[in-house]
Order: structure tokens, then sequence, then C-alpha cells
């Protein structure tokens, strides 16, 4: 798996400081952007994430190209709607020696790994056999498992970064698009610290494990979070 920030904007915070200023002041956003101080800009940032109200961190947008992770990440990505998405063709591409992901925990059984790999040859082979018999990519794709490896770059800005971190680092995530989630926040914390300085799963956002008799049980860890299923059994859900 290969992910890299392509692109971001610039001054992601100072932007975002000011479009909350701009809220509340009779002067420009532009006039604005000058007239902030780092400190101001921590408190205004830290006032809105405190608060909810996010929606001036949705000015602040960030680029992702991602490689080598599976359909099946793809599929769990674009449930994120409130992002811009372009993905490599099936219809157009022909996949002859397409790649695969194989998951470690099949990866780590060798007689299932053996039995696993034997298909995907013989599933590649067909695909190329297909296509070389003049049926359409876009028809012989149908032949593809959901481990076909793709490459997909998409959009989001700060505000649902935000929520995306809170559903793919939770350790409920599937761990493909877990690790992938994992190096966009890396990235993304490097370049807007303070944005992002408290991102991850609800159990430590919220202080709230969400997942019910599903959780993993992470929150019993963290100083004050607690299980959803146990409010809504107090009456307070």
């Amino acid at each position: 798996m290969k992910v890299k920030l392509l692109s971001y904007t610039k001054n992601a915070q100072q932007v975002c400081a000011a479009a909350i200023r701009q809220c509340y002041s009779p002067i420009g956003a532009k006039e604005l952007t000058r007239r902030q101080s780092q400190e101001e800009i921590k408190k205004l940032i830290e006032m809105v994430l405190g608060s909810g109200h996010t929606s001036t961190l949705e000015h602040a947008s960030f680029t992702f190209a991602v490689e080598g992770v599976s359909r099946v990440t793809e599929i769990q990505l674009i449930r994120h709607r409130l992002a811009s998405f372009s993905i490599q063709s099936g219809r157009y591409l022909k996949r002859g020696g397409a790649k695969y992901v194989i998951p470690k925990e099949v990866a780590v059984n060798k007689e299932i790994l053996k039995k696993w790999k034997k298909i995907l040859v013989e599933v590649n082979k067909l695909y190329l056999e297909a296509t070389e018999a003049g049926i359409k990519a876009e028809d012989a794709r149908y032949l593809q498992p959901q481990s076909l490896e793709t490459k997909i770059a998409f959009t989001m800005n700060a505000r649902e970064l935000l929520h995306f971190f809170e559903k793919r680092l939770c350790l409920r995530a599937q761990w493909e698009i877990r690790e992938m989630a994992g190096e966009m926040f890396k990235l993304v914390r490097s370049k807007a610290p303070l944005i992002f300085a408290h991102a991850g799963a609800t159990c430590l956002t919220q202080k709230m494990c969400w997942e019910g008799k599903m959780s993993c049980g992470r929150y019993e860890k963290i100083p004050g979070a607690v299980l959803q299923s146990r409010i809504t059994q107090n009456g307070k859900g």
C-alpha cells in the first residue's frame, strides 16, 4: 500500500481561522488572515473543535493518491460521500498481470494460501484468455475478485477527514482501510497539527464507543469513556 498527499490547502489552519473570524467580523477574510497570530489561530480552531461547530474546517481540503489497495477498501472508502473520487477504470484498462491484495490472516495459513494463489492465477489466465478472444475488458472484469488491486485519487475537506478518522481509525474497522486511514492521518497531521491534534476513533474524540456488543473494549482504558449501549439501558440514550 502506498498513500501520498498530492495536494492540500496551503496555510490550512490560517484559512480556517480566518473563516471562523469572518462569522463575527465586519472586515473581509483576506484582511483577517493578515491580522492573526499563531496564538489566535490555535484558540479559534480549538474553540470550534470543542463546540462541534466545525463547518468552517471545510475550507481546508486534502487530496490523496492511494495505490495497492483492494476493491474491498475502495467500496468502503466511497461510502464517505462528502469527498471526490477518481478511481482506476476496469472498463477501459485491460488488467492483464493483475495484482491482488492477500489478507495477513490468509498469508499465515500456508495450506489456504497455496489454494488461494492457485485460484488467483487461474482467474488471471482466464481473464487474459477472454480479452484475447475479443471479450471487452468491461465484461471480462466481472471475473475479477474483490481482492484486485486498484488505484484511487480522492479529496476530502478537514471536517470530513475528522469524521473519516472517527470511523476508520476505530479498531473495529477492517484492517486494510484502517491501515490506509493511519497513513492519511500521519500526512495531514504534519500539515495541520492543530486541526488533527485529537483526531481518532470516537472512544477518543467523543469519549463514546458506539459499537455496542461489538465493541473492541478499548474505551474501558480511556478515562471517562463509556459504551453507547449502557447509556441507552439507563434511559438516557
